[in-house]
Parts: structure tokens; sequence; C-alpha cells
């Protein structure tokens, strides 16, 4: 009996699917890769020489048949990246630059909206937070796309030229050293204290602000009428924060209901995100891209596959997993050991099928975009997109199946 049982278990035993020999074998490289955009900005700001960065391993670029130019793309209006200097604000540049988009899609409006105005009122908000949490609600630079809804229903919006967050004669934002650093030290000093007093914490968050931001408008004149933050939201850009909603993929959660994002930005502990399975989430994403609509979306660029310099782009290597083996699973091993982090918002504004696969046209605010021959701009793979990026935005026309599912 022994051996029949071995003979039937050889039999239904499927072995799992091996690379062929002619299958791509992607190559490292060690080397030292300098931001130049990014030592221009520290000059700029008359920050310290920092040391020659390390060698560190890299994808081989030079063997992927990747997208060259911008023009090689189909694309969603959007106006042109912006740097946002050396601060932590990615959030709210993507979904801005998302919602600038949005206001062309529907009203044919080009506008350029501040992101420095949502920058302003996200600071006030964590601030509270830290003051109700008792000083144990995360206090960054970054936040989440979900936050500059937020700031837009209570605040409005207002123009870029009419808040820039830059003083006379300064073109590149500093807040790591500047602003950040004095509202945290700020901070903790409450926290130590036990100062609990809202108001006053608030008060003295909002004069820091002031002083290196400069304080927000009460109005703003277009067309010579004069009108508030809300107001200028309301008849001028015309968009209902309501209309978006944001996804995530993730196996730990049940799909198809709303769950909260657990990552440090979200640090409200926000639960708006529709939770769907990863072939849904890339799906999605691609449908609404294809489309027409852009999205806004988050994920991680600490990869050697993320390019600093040329081609910028971004890519997985076959070495970290192959593209046939990128699923949920891969997804949340990575996510769950720390080598999967949401650290950057970017925004997709088009796309392009090359080889069966698709590539995105993403616009990036970081310097690192601005290292090569399409500045601004970052060319990612679709199994980037897969294994990498965490959540996204999106209006909710361009996903009105996923919703029509969700319990």
């Amino acid at each position: 009996m022994r051996h029949v049982a071995l003979l039937v278990l050889a039999a239904t035993f499927v072995p799992a699917p091996a690379l062929r020999a002619d299958d791509r074998r992607d190559g490292i490289v060690f080397a030292e890769k300098k931001d130049a955009k990014l030592d221009a900005i520290k000059a700029e700001v008359r920050r310290k020489e920092e040391p020659s960065p390390k060698k560190r391993m890299w994808v081989d670029f030079s063997k992927f048949d990747a997208p060259k130019a911008v023009s090689e793309f189909t694309k969603v209006w959007h106006q042109p990246p912006v740097c946002q200097g050396l601060s932590g604000m990615c959030w709210c540049f993507s979904t801005t630059s998302f919602l600038e988009s949005e206001a062309w899609r529907l009203t044919k409006r080009e506008l350029r909206l501040s992101s420095l105005h949502t920058v302003y009122w996200e600071h006030v908000e964590k601030a509270k937070g830290w003051v109700r949490s008792r000083g144990t609600s995360a206090y960054g630079e970054g936040s989440q796309a979900a936050a500059v809804l937020r700031a837009l229903r209570e605040h409005g919006a207002v123009p870029a030229e009419a808040y820039t967050g830059l003083k006379e004669g300064k073109k590149d934002h500093d807040h790591e050293s500047t602003l950040y650093a004095e509202i945290r030290t700020y901070l903790d000093g409450v926290k130590a204290a036990g100062a609990w007093n809202e108001a006053q914490v608030v008060s003295t968050v909002r004069a820091i602000l002031d002083h290196h931001l400069g304080a927000p408008p009460e109005t703003v004149v277009v067309d010579g009428q004069a009108l508030t933050p809300k107001e200028y939201l309301a008849k001028v850009v015309r968009l209902n924060p309501d209309d978006y909603v944001a996804f995530l993929s993730t196996m730990d959660k049940p799909y198809w209901e709303k769950a909260e994002y657990e990552v440090p930005d979200n640090w409200w502990h926000g639960k708006e995100y529709v939770n769907v399975p990863l072939d849904a989430f890339l799906a999605a994403i691609k449908g609404a891209v294809k489309g027409g609509f852009s999205v806004a979306v988050a994920g991680d660029m600490s990869e050697p596959g993320y390019s600093i310099g040329p081609p910028g782009i971004a890519v997985v290597p076959t070495w970290d997993i192959p593209s046939a083996y990128i699923d949920e699973a891969a997804r949340a091993f990575r996510f769950g050991n720390g080598s999967t982090t949401d650290d950057h918002g970017l925004h997709v504004v088009g796309w392009l099928n090359r080889g069966g696969k698709d590539w995105f046209l993403v616009k990036d605010s970081w310097s690192s975009s601005w290292n090569n021959d399409h500045p601004g701009y970052y060319f990612f793979h679709e199994d980037y997109v897969k294994l990498k990026m965490l959540s996204f935005l999106v209006h909710k026309d361009a996903v009105k199946e996923l919703l029509a599912r969700v319990k």
C-alpha cells in the first residue's frame, strides 16, 4: 500500500512553473547615484555640503526596453511638473495636481491651485491631533490624499499665485530644517510639559507657519471679484470632495469593505479606503487612465528598480520577483517586513502599451525626477505599480463597477 500511495502522490503533484531559459534575467550594477537636482536645491538654500553617497545596488537599467519620451504616451491633461524642494509635501503636490486635472476634465478650466494652502491647514490639524491624543499621534511632514480633500471641505482653495509659501527671493521650499523642525521641537516641548491647551498650541503653531509660509489669504480676487477660499472652491474650482474615493489592496482586511490604511501618514486613522483584490486594484488604475481620468497614487520609491538618474523609470527586477509571481502575498510579505513603505505620492497622467505590458506616465514632484531627459516625470512599468503602489485616489465615475460591489 505504501508504494501505491507514493505512486498516487507522484501522479497528483504538480510542480511550480519554472522560469524558461530564455526568460528575461535582469542584471545588477553597483554605483554612486547623486541627485543633482536635490544638490542644486540645497545649494540654493545654503545647506552644508553633504558627503558623497555610498555605492548601492541598482538594476542594470540598460537592459530594459523602456519608453524614451513623454510624447510616446497617451496623456491626460495636467499642469507641468513642479518640484517640492526640501520638503515632505509629495502627498499634497500629487493630489493638488490630480485635482487640477479633474478641474480641467470637468470644466475645461486651466487652474493652478495652491498646495501650500493645504499644507498650512494640515499642520494645524496635526497640531490639534497632537493635543487630543496627548502626543501619541504621528507628527511628520507626510500625509495622505484624503487630507487634501478634508482641507478643501473645511478651508476651501486658493490659486497658486495667491499663496506660494515662499518668501520673497526664494524659489525652492525648505521645510526639513526650518518649518517642520521648529514645529516638531515645539510640540515635543508641549508633550514634555503636559501643556495640553489646544487653543494655545494651535495659536503658536500658526505663528510658526505664518513666519515661514506667510498667513493664508482670507480672500482672493478673480475676475475683479473678491472670493473667500470656500467661494473660490465652489464658484471657480467647482469640485466636490465627496466625489472622490480612495482604494487599497491588502490581504489582512476583508475585500469589498472600507478599511483603515495602516501607515504613519494616515495619522488620523481614517477608514475611508475601499479594500479590493490586487487584480481589481491594478485594473481600476488602468481602466481609469485609459478612460481619460488621472489617478493619484501612493507607494514606495526606495527601490533599486526606481532610478535616481537616467533613464527615469521604475521597474521590478527578476532577482526581486519575476513578473508572474507578483500577487497579494508578494505585496503582503514586503509590506510586513518593511521593504515596502508608503513614502511617496505621485500623479498618474498617461499610459502606453509596449511589448504586451502597460507603462504609466507618472508626474513626480520629488527632485530625482529632474535628473533625466524627461524632467518631472517617471515611466512606471505595470509590475512596479502592481507590487509597490499601495493606495490610489480617483473620481467615483471611473470606478462605478468596483463601488457597486462594496458592502
